[in-house]
């Protein structure tokens, strides 16, 4: 299963109707989805560097959220600040653990 966002229309989508979830390095922009899987899109500017460091960033950013559990029946927008960049693999799965978890407790709330 394709777990990636791909068109520019479902990115403008999550974020005009998307809740928000800040963290040091990262915002979270999440909506809700008919579909029962989870899906992922990665915003990483070009003023975070060059195309090889974007790219190693999100490669990185893909395998931690394989990895971990993402809720079901969202879709996500994972946008990275200037400092991302410079995290290691350990501090950006930490990182991205952390505002997901603020993301499940701040939606349990709601419910």
């Amino acid at each position: 299963m394709d777990h990636r966002l791909k068109k520019n229309s479902q990115f403008n989508f999550i974020y005009k109707k998307g809740e928000r979830v800040h963290s040091e390095n990262f915002t979270l922009f999440a909506v809700k989805s008919k579909f029962e899987n989870y899906k992922i899109g990665f915003s990483i500017s070009k003023k975070l560097g060059k195309a090889n460091k974007r790219n190693l960033l999100k490669r990185r950013l893909r395998e931690i959220v394989r990895k971990i559990d993402v809720p079901n029946h969202f879709n996500f927008v994972l946008m990275a600040k200037e400092n991302a960049c410079t995290l290691d693999f350990l501090q950006l799965k930490i990182e991205v653990e952390t505002i997901f978890g603020k993301f499940d407790r701040k939606h349990s709330e709601l419910k």
